[in-house]
């Protein structure tokens, strides 16, 4: 029997998660996705297919500022992502990982988009 590679499992838990998670207009969905030097955020309407906002460790508004690969960048990330989706309306959102395990990073960047006033 083959072992799976690790982003073969990643994707397995994304697709078991997303078959329950779904973004509406009244609560869109948050996504969170991370590399090894980066980590980043979407705020997508799933009905109208829509990407609503977006940033990135290594998106202009950020660049320079944050290191995307420490708890300190993904933080930093967090508060961007929540202050963009208040400013395009949205104070409600569901968070998808991304396959992700809630931990180190992932975690620090949904914990600092709490703080700055996102609800999920």
């Amino acid at each position: 029997m083959v072992q799976a590679t690790r982003k073969e499992k990643r994707l397995k838990r994304h697709f078991r998660a997303r078959k329950k998670i779904f973004g509406s207009s009244e609560r869109p969905r948050m996504v969170i996705t991370r590399t090894n030097k980066h980590i980043g955020a979407q705020v997508i309407n799933d009905q109208e297919e829509k990407t609503l906002c977006a940033i990135y460790s290594y998106s202009k508004d950020l660049k320079g500022k944050v290191r995307g690969y420490d708890i300190a960048g993904a933080e930093e990330v967090g508060k961007a992502i929540a202050l963009k989706a208040i400013e395009a309306g949205v104070a409600k959102v569901v968070c998808d990982t991304g396959g992700n395990l809630y931990h180190g990073r992932v975690k620090a960047l949904a914990e600092a988009a709490r703080k700055a006033g996102l609800e999920f």
